[in-house]
Parts: structure tokens; C-alpha cells; sequence
């Protein structure tokens, strides 16, 4: 059994991002190394950022985890860090999920508050999923709004306002508890005001933007960087703490014997490294059809489309971290997005010319 002492030195992190909506969560979010966004709510339609398509059910947005958990396999992963933005309107597809899968209107319909339990059981799959894409080399941030609840603390009388992750409207609901558990880093983003007396009224000042990473009586924070308690909103405050898993590795270190080699392959070398990656490429082209959904190789043969296609589409689509074959891609992007959308595939496919081919009619 091996035992260690000392802190993981580039460890990835784990960060929850919480606070009022404009406060600038996505776009923080968006600092950290190469992003990609599972975005659930349009919040970065805006911005120049790598994201997923938008995630319409609970099947679909576990698929998008899945395709990042398949490409944290590579050594080193393509992705650095994953986005989900937010967690608030990821619990909403959730419990749409969940209300679906035993045929009720609502989670409250569920007797003795058992919807929120099974609501909490899908919620943390997604966490332990994520938690092996974290242990692979990948930064997992995931953001949420706020809200304002009543809070009375049990040995004390009287009640107060505190700020809250925006997760569960009911006091049966476990998944807040289980986000905050999980992060490494809970910061909270909030406008500074302060509130002075002039002429007898109170007027508001300041509104500087600021994070906190600790808990204080009136929010939820913390972190296991020894971080200040208060900081201004700034990426730069944390970037210290957070590895970019495409930094020098002790086997990349030797940089100039590598150069040196380059300089003396040959040109026989050249061009068999030449044929090597077209063989790669024509391998592509030729998936083995075992272990594809039938109904994938049904369409596909009726309308003339090939395997390779539609890993193109995966890729070029950003539904897919890369090139991925479709006998491992997952199970609910398969029925979600190739069968569940396949109108707008095969249109997307023809406007980025991925498949050309005169006979072909696209229906819009």
C-alpha cells in the first residue's frame, strides 16, 4: 500500500463560483486554462469561448460529460478545464429528468420528499463522474447563482438573512450540500455596497465587484488554499492555485536533444512519418461498424452517409472534444443529437461541407 505525505503539487481544482446574475461568473469562469463550457443557460452566446451545444435534457448533458471523460483519457487531456455553467439550471433538468422517469408533473408530487433524494442520487453520478475527470488532469468549475434565505441557527433565537448557492427552493433538498462538499474551492461574488446616513437617509456607495473564500455568518465559502478572506473579483487572485495541465512534464524537459534529432531525421524519416499519418487518416475513414447502434448504420446506409461523417460532425460541432469513432460515443448522444436531430445534422454536415454529394436533399 503506498502511502504519501506533503500536498499534490498540481493538483487539479475543483471550484464553485457563486453569486448575483451579471456579476461576471461565466466570464471569470472563462480565465481559467482552455475552457470548454457546458452551457445550460446562453449565458456565454457572447463570448468567444468553446462550448458544447446547449444541453435540452438530462440524457444530453451527461452525454457532453461522458465525451470530456472520454477525452481525459488522453494523456495529457485536450481539455484543461471544464465549465458548467450553471448548476442552478443544471438541477432544473434534473428534476425534469426524474419527474419524467416515474411519470410525475413535478418533484413535489413525489411523497415524503423522495423527488429531492432522487434528485440528489442523479446529481451526485454527475459529481463522482466529474470527480474522475478532475482526477485525470482536468479543472472542473462549475458556477451557480445565489439567493437570499432565512437562516436561524439552532442555539440561538431570532432569524437573519444569508446568501445561498441558488440549488433546491426546498429545505429537503440535498444537492447544495453535496456541490459545497465536493469543491476544493467555494467562492462567492458580490458588489460591495456600503450604506451611510447623509441628511437622515441612507444612500448606498461603492459596488466594487469582490469574491470571498471564506465562510462568514451571512454566505457560504471556503477553500484549502489559504486564500484571503476577501479578494476584488479577478481571476488573477486564484490563477496561482490553479495547474495547467499542459505545462513541462519531466519527459518533456530534454528540449534541446529533441530539437537536435528533428534536425537530423533524414528525408526517408520525413516521408515515412509522412505515409504513417495518412495511413492514420485513412483509418478514419474506414470505423469498424461493430458496436454501432444499428439504427445508426440503418440510416446511414439509406442515405448514403459513412462513420466517418459523422465523427466529423461530433468534432466540428464541438458536441465532442475531438475526433471520437461513433462506436464510443455515448449512448445518449447518439439518441439525442445523431437520431433524436438528424435533420439538422445532416444540414449542418452540408453547409461545413463534410458531406458533398449531389444527390443529397437537404430538407431546410
Amino acid at each position: 500500500m503506498k502511502i504519501s505525505r506533503g500536498p499534490l503539487k498540481s493538483k487539479p481544482a475543483r471550484v464553485v463560483i457563486y453569486g448575483p446574475e451579471g456579476i461576471g461568473k461565466s466570464t471569470f469562469a472563462a480565465q481559467f486554462p482552455s475552457p470548454i463550457f457546458i452551457d445550460t443557460e446562453g449565458s456565454t452566446d457572447l463570448m468567444d469561448v468553446a462550448r458544447f451545444e446547449k444541453p435540452t435534457s438530462w440524457e444530453m448533458l451527461l452525454a457532453e460529460v461522458e465525451a470530456v471523460k472520454h477525452d481525459a483519457a488522453n494523456d495529457p487531456p485536450t481539455i484543461k478545464t471544464l465549465v458548467i455553467d450553471t448548476a442552478d439550471w443544471m438541477e432544473r433538468l434534473c428534476e425534469s429528468y426524474v419527474c419524467k422517469k416515474y411519470a410525475k408533473d413535478g418533484i413535489e408530487d413525489f411523497s415524503y420528499g423522495k423527488g429531492y433524494v432522487y434528485v440528489k442520487e442523479e446529481f451526485g453520478k454527475v459529481l463522482d463522474t466529474l470527480t474522475e475527470i478532475n482526477q485525470r488532469g482536468v479543472n472542473i468549475v462549475i458556477t451557480a447563482h445565489c439567493l437570499i434565505r432565512k437562516f436561524e441557527l439552532p442555539n440561538e433565537t431570532g432569524a437573519f438573512d444569508r446568501y445561498e448557492l441558488k440549488l433546491g427552493g426546498k429545505a429537503g433538498n440535498q444537492t447544495v450540500a453535496l456541490v459545497k462538499e465536493w469543491a476544493d474551492m467555494v467562492l462567492f461574488a458580490n458588489y460591495k455596497e456600503i450604506v451611510t446616513k447623509v441628511n437622515g437617509k441612507n444612500k448606498v456607495q461603492g459596488g466594487r465587484r469582490v469574491m470571498y473564500a471564506s465562510h462568514a455568518p451571512t454566505w457560504d465559502a471556503k477553500n484549502r488554499y489559504g486564500l484571503p478572506d476577501e479578494m476584488p473579483f479577478d481571476y488573477q487572485q486564484i490563477e496561482k492555485y490553479i495547474p495547467d495541465n499542459a505545462s513541462v512534464t519531466p519527459s518533456d524537459a530534454p528540449q534541446e536533444p529533441q530539437k537536435q534529432k528533428r534536425e537530423e531525421t533524414t528525408d526517408t524519416e520525413e516521408k515515412s512519418a509522412q505515409a504513417t499519418n495518412q495511413d492514420d487518416q485513412k483509418d478514419d475513414t474506414k470505423q469498424s461498424r461493430d458496436g454501432v447502434d444499428e439504427r445508426v448504420l440503418k440510416i446511414i446506409d439509406q442515405e448514403g452517409y459513412t462513420l466517418d461523417e459523422l465523427s466529423r460532425f461530433a468534432k466540428e460541432s464541438n458536441c465532442m472534444p475531438g475526433y471520437v469513432p461513433v462506436n464510443k460515443m455515448p449512448k445518449a448522444f447518439i439518441d439525442q443529437v445523431i437520431l433524436g436531430q438528424w435533420p439538422k445534422v445532416k444540414s449542418f454536415m452540408s453547409d461545413k461541407g463534410i458531406h458533398l454529394e449531389d444527390s443529397l436533399v437537404v430538407p431546410f
